[in-house]
């Protein structure tokens, strides 16, 4: 049940201020009145040569800031200053327990406790953190190599981010989607991870009837078929999640299917969506079949600088449009293109009562206008365009 939001931030402080039993805490997300000066916030103790300290590195779109504070007034007081802070998420991990406290619309606390040991790790060198160990069997059931592991491990940092710049439900299983999902390495590590301390739900949707099958058999081994499902089906026809859905994944699905897994995506009006495009044909042969606007024929002239600029092109619209129906929106590099060069990540989160923007409509408009293209995300989201107007 939801409680007063004070009491509940005062019930965290003697955790965190706990040189002896805090494993890790994170800060992230924003309240619907008001946003804090960073995105994600990492506290931990850690031991230097004048004995142990409160570590607090904070995050902005640019950089990571850390300091470390003598336990005691000084460590004290940075955490006051953090509790402060109008961050919409805590989550703590203790050496006994794991804490999440969401902040809920009204203002109110939602604190769910659960008791689980946490080792802790104090050492100022300690190896870079996984966010699932490499010795997981999730690992060895999919037969996943140190390649694939540090391609999993990139991705769960980008769903980290923003399951915690989210207003996502606290009170029910977490639904997740994931819409062409192939063999599914992604959906299984996104599982893994997010039940971690909550109940979920997730359902992979794939075309082929012979991922489904392969799929389900994998989820069985690991004990998994309770809170995973696999349906063989289109991405645009997507049978109905039983329930609201929380969070989107489209991973390296082809061409449009990328715009098929938005728009569902959008009229799910899910919360998180991550897509990770594969190839961008559609605007591809747009350009070619059109005429490019002055100065940049040039750039067109040339079919691999066509070609990439359709890339780009067809990403950049992509995220022009799930900002115009409401989702903060920011494409990024999610892994190194040593891995895949497929790496691009497009990361939405949706924000409520956002007021549309004549201006970017503007500007979208011109943009398609002298490219002469119609984007099918544009399209299938057209409904949708029209009531944000």
């Amino acid at each position: 049940m939801p409680e007063d939001l004070d009491g509940a931030l005062q019930q965290l402080r003697p955790l965190l201020l706990d040189p002896d039993q805090l494993v890790r805490a994170v800060a992230a997300g924003r309240r619907r009145s008001a946003t804090p000066p960073w995105r994600r916030v990492e506290l931990r103790p850690i031991d230097l040569k004048d004995g142990r300290h409160l570590q607090v590195v904070s995050y902005d779109e640019r950089k990571a800031t850390t300091t470390n504070s003598a336990y005691g007034e000084q460590a004290g007081a940075e955490v006051d200053a953090l509790l402060a802070q109008p961050f919409g998420n805590w989550h703590v991990q203790t050496t006994t327990e794991t804490l999440q406290l969401r902040v809920t619309k009204k203002g109110l606390a939602q604190l769910h406790r659960k008791a689980e040991a946490n080792e802790q790790q104090t050492g100022h060198d300690r190896a870079a953190r996984h966010l699932i160990d490499p010795g997981d069997p999730l690992f060895r059931v999919l037969g996943a190599g140190a390649s694939k592991r540090r391609q999993v491990d990139a991705f769960l940092r980008v769903l980290q981010a923003a399951v915690a710049d989210a207003d996502l439900p606290a009170d029910r299983p977490l639904r997740v989607v994931d819409l062409g999902c192939g063999n599914a390495y992604l959906s299984f590590a996104a599982y893994r991870f997010l039940s971690e301390g909550r109940e979920v739900r997730l359902t992979g949707i794939d075309q082929r009837p012979e991922m489904r099958e392969r799929n389900t058999a994998i989820a069985a081994e690991l004990g998994w078929s309770e809170g995973m499902a696999f349906v063989a089906g289109d991405i645009i026809d997507a049978p109905d999640p039983g329930g609201p859905v929380d969070v989107v994944l489209a991973l390296h699905a082809c061409d449009t299917a990328t715009d098929d897994a938005l728009a569902q995506a959008v009229h799910w009006t899910a919360p998180v969506v991550l897509a990770s495009p594969c190839c961008h044909h559609d605007l591809q042969r747009q350009i070619s079949a059109g005429r490019a606007p002055s100065p940049y024929g040039l750039v067109a002239r040339h079919a691999i600088l066509r070609e990439r600029f359709g890339d780009v092109l067809t990403d950049a619209v992509r995220a022009a449009l799930l900002r115009r129906v409401g989702y903060r929106v920011e494409v990024v590099q999610f892994v190194s293109a040593e891995y895949t060069p497929r790496n691009t990540m497009i990361r939405a989160v949706r924000s409520e009562g956002v007021p549309a923007d004549p201006a970017a409509d503007a500007e979208y408009d011109a943009l398609v206008a002298d490219w002469g293209v119609t984007p099918h995300l544009q399209t299938l989201l057209a409904d949708d365009l029209a009531a944000r107007r």
